[in-house]
């Protein structure tokens, strides 16, 4: 019978050969499986944690063995592994069942000294105390201690200050927490709260947007019956700001140009009351993501289809709003799907190019005096700022203007009361996101 760590497993060997998304390879592998709930909760535990902190179990695996872990098999190296995550990071598995549970898959392989080889390096890390390896500067040590690349915390160090840095760097691992829209057309929060509750999910109204709830317990909250019924969509906290920094009560018509899954159309099409969002996406079966979302939500004022965002079209007419919400890194997210972080840098190097076309084509659909959103789920000045600099530079048409005056959020609310706005976790427990908001002035 197939194990939990024997699952956890193959989906760890597999994910690292072939950087699939890490939420679409474990749904897949999970509801292919006979495992008990139980026995899922371990491999999802397992799987996750290992992607989330691979760097950090290579650094030590390369500390007690002969040969650096990208040297060894692609299976020996996730058994040490999922064996040394088990030991630092998950305090109801005992030691002994640890390594005695690596040594069984490992005796499995075809090379008859990897169980030793594997209890061997487990037993040193133990007897060791369990100590992370030294790294050769602060930044190294940041980088082991985080499981985050070199590269990027000496980039976020550079381009924010420390307090910032360190909270992307801390909230990069363990749990992220899971923030709803409350579909307004269909029920209250309070009346979702209750709703909730009584399918046993707990949730508490957020004290940042009115109909924002948090969720605390809920394994896999797209499952539950008030999900099917569409009373809420799931959207992280950032998301919902973006959306109100749109100011849309009043607006008649959207153009979402990179839309798909259709969470920021879905929120602000509740705005628009007697308006309405043209939602795009470059691949017809996104598109169909937006449809069906919107379908199981109920809402009517929202028209989806392919269009390539980079290039003009004269059947787009011209809207009070447009929202770029462009391809990103993704820098912003890790959190949520730590495989991002492992991407070779030099492959972000074309996307600014490809986010200022996407902005310099959407801005040719504004009317005067319209508002123009420019959004990522990144933490990159490259990606963000910079590009938003060169728009502005050459075109003139356009000014910055704050993201919004929210004043109800006391304190909290300056974070926004400028032009250019980055989200850190610190801030509203968001994701990493950045917001910038122009208007057209001629």
């Amino acid at each position: 019978m197939v194990s939990a760590r024997s699952t956890a497993l193959r989906l760890i060997v597999k994910q690292t050969e072939n950087k699939a998304y890490s939420n679409i390879a474990l749904d897949g592998e999970l509801s292919r499986s006979q495992l008990s709930l139980q026995d899922k909760k371990l491999a999802t535990a397992l799987f996750y944690g290992v992607i989330e902190r691979m760097l950090t179990l290579d650094r030590i695996i390369s500390e007690y063995s002969k040969r650096p872990a990208d040297k060894l098999s692609a299976r020996v190296r996730a058994i040490l592994q999922m064996g040394l995550y088990q030991l630092m990071y998950m305090d109801k598995i005992p030691e002994s069942a640890a390594v005695d549970e690596a040594v069984k898959l490992a005796k499995k392989e075809r090379n008859p000294q990897a169980a030793g080889f594997v209890n061997a390096v487990l037993r040193s890390f133990i007897r060791n105390e369990k100590a992370l390896p030294k790294g050769k500067s602060r930044t190294d040590d940041l980088s082991i201690k985080y499981s985050c690349p070199e590269w990027l915390v000496k980039k976020w160090l550079s381009e924010l200050d420390e307090k910032r840095a360190l909270s992307l760097l801390e909230s990069s691992l363990g749990q992220p927490p899971t923030t709803v829209r409350v579909n307004v057309l269909k029920i209250t929060p309070d009346e979702l709260v209750k709703t909730l509750e009584a399918q046993g999910i707990k949730a508490k109204r957020s004290d940042i947007l009115p109909n924002c709830l948090s969720i605390s317990n809920a394994a896999s909250i797209e499952s539950c019956q008030a999900f099917k019924d569409g009373l809420f969509h799931v959207q992280d906290i950032a998301s919902q700001i973006c959306c109100e920094a749109l100011n849309l009560e009043n607006a008649q018509l959207l153009l979402d140009v990179c839309s798909a899954p259709g969470g920021k159309a879905f929120t602000s099409a509740q705005y628009m009351k007697n308006g309405r969002v043209m939602a795009f996406d470059l691949h017809e079966n996104r598109v169909r993501l937006i449809k069906s979302g919107a379908e199981r939500l109920g809402i009517e004022n929202i028209e989806a289809s392919t269009n390539n965002a980079k290039v003009y079209s004269e059947q787009i007419p011209k809207a009070d709003r447009v929202l770029c919400d462009v391809v990103c890194s993704g820098l912003g997210v890790i959190r949520r799907k730590p495989e991002i972080k492992y991407k070779n840098p030099e492959e972000l190097l074309r996307l600014p190019e490809i986010q200022y076309e996407i902005m310099n084509t959407s801005a040719k659909y504004l009317k005067k005096d319209g508002i123009l959103v420019y959004s990522t789920c990144t933490v990159s000045d490259d990606e963000n700022k910079r590009v938003v600099e060169r728009f502005l530079k050459e075109n003139s048409g356009f000014e910055a203007v704050n993201v919004l005056e929210m004043n109800f959020l006391g304190n909290r609310a300056q974070a926004l009361k400028t032009p250019f706005v980055t989200l850190t976790p610190m801030d509203f427990d968001s994701d990493g996101f950045f917001i910038a908001k122009l208007k057209r002035v001629r």
